[in-house]
Order: structure tokens, then sequence, then C-alpha cells
């Protein structure tokens, strides 16, 4: 882990970023619908993977998203595997929502 990180909300542009030495190098964007953050991408710099900074930025924009009282929707497979590997985060989840969208997608 890298400890020289800062991980901040970037609401204007809809995601969070992680910053080392005040550059962003990474980012986890959303959709927000209706109270529920829908994530759609993250992705962290190539010269910066490894030091966990993406394990890093989608803990702290969940617990940013639980601390409003939000929920999410893990379209981004990489914060969908985060929440598997941490089952903690899996009372964020709007099951509703998760399985209105595997319906339209099989039909």
């Amino acid at each position: 882990m890298d400890p020289d990180h800062v991980v901040r909300h970037d609401a204007d542009n809809h995601r969070y970023v992680v910053e080392v030495d005040g550059q962003v190098v990474g980012f986890t964007e959303y959709h927000l619908r209706g109270g529920r953050h829908f994530f759609v991408h993250t992705e962290i710099d190539p010269e910066h993977e490894g030091r966990g900074l993406a394990t890093s930025l989608v803990r702290e924009a969940l617990d940013d998203v639980r601390s409003h009282g939000g929920s999410v929707v893990p379209l981004c497979p990489y914060v969908a595997a985060f929440i598997r590997r941490h089952p903690d985060y899996e009372d964020l989840i709007d099951h509703e929502m998760m399985k209105r969208i595997d319906h339209a997608h099989e039909a």
C-alpha cells in the first residue's frame, strides 16, 4: 500500500480520485440516480499499479457512500470483485436494481 496517497470525492465529475504527490493517478467513476451510485469504471495509471491504490480508492469510496446512506450498483468489474472479497460491503448493494439489470440483459 502506498502510504503517500489521498482519496477524495470529485463530485463535480462524478468520481472518486486517488492522488499521489498531488497528482491524480486513478479514479472510480459513478453515475448517481435516485440515491444509487452506479459504479461503472475504475482505473489506475499503469505506473502506479500493484501498490494497493485501487483497493484503497474503492474502499474509501464505498465508505463515503455508506456514510451518506447511499447504495451501490457495482457495474464496474473491479468494484464488484472488491465487494465479493469484502462481504462487509455487501449491504450497500441495491440487489433489486441488480436483478432488474440482469433481467434486462437476458431479454
